[in-house]
């Protein structure tokens, strides 16, 4: 572990190793808090602790990941071209309801911050734990947060956001495939999009056009959070 090679080899080989173990566990018992981006991670970590590997360590052999990670900001564009003519036939139903979403998130934020006494770094570190993980780190980043606590909280919203979602909208009586589809893709990320897809194609164009469009949003909001900060 000492050598870049073995350190890439060992670092990439676990990473996929524990992903696919994590993606067959899932499909076995089809359990939302089964989802492998969460099992898989802690099976990683379970492994660093008994070998007693450093973070940093497998951080530097598996920056392969962290690359391609950053190159998917791109691929953002697709499900909005693909969905162009839904997104403009719908147009006000999504900017009022991913907007809505997006603002009451940071709105959230910020109480919680004044409630909780938390400092700038950590504010900025939870601003962006609504949207996809390639999109909140950059705002993280540029808010001066710590990439490490953005992404623990991007996952645990996501997952939260996955397994209650569904209930709570069934609760409140919500109904409409548009305002499912938006408060999943909304609020849980890549995990919402694809569960709007359980109930529906139409769910699921809506869920995928809020996850790439409240990552814009809030993106654009960056120099006004800069202020308020």
């Amino acid at each position: 572990m000492n050598s870049l090679p073995g350190s890439l080899v060992f670092c990439i080989g676990t990473t996929i190793i524990c992903y696919m173990f994590s993606l067959k566990l899932f499909r076995k018992f089809k359990k939302n808090w089964l989802n492998p981006l969460y099992t898989s991670t802690i099976f990683i970590l379970a492994i660093l602790l008994f070998f007693h590997i450093p973070f940093k360590t497998y951080q530097q052999g598996s920056f392969v990941f962290e690359q391609l990670l950053q190159l998917s900001v791109v691929a953002f564009a697709v499900p909005l071209y693909k969905q162009w003519p839904f997104m403009i036939k719908n147009f006000k139903k999504i900017f009022t309801g991913v907007l809505a979403g997006t603002v009451f998130g940071i709105i959230s934020v910020f109480l919680m911050s004044q409630l909780f006494h938390f400092n700038n770094e950590v504010l900025a570190s939870l601003i962006p734990r609504s949207v996809t993980l390639p999109i909140a780190l950059s705002v993280s980043n540029g808010l001066g947060g710590v990439s490490t606590v953005t992404v623990f909280f991007v996952l645990f919203s996501g997952l939260f956001s996955v397994i209650c979602g569904p209930h709570l909208l069934k609760k409140a009586g919500i109904t409409s495939k548009a305002a499912r589809g938006l408060a999943m893709g909304t609020s849980a990320q890549m995990l919402g999009a694809n569960r709007s897809l359980l109930w529906g194609e139409e769910e699921g164009a809506l869920g995928c056009i809020a996850m790439t469009t409240s990552a814009l949003f809030l993106s654009i909001m960056v120099p006004i959070l800069l202020v308020l900060m």
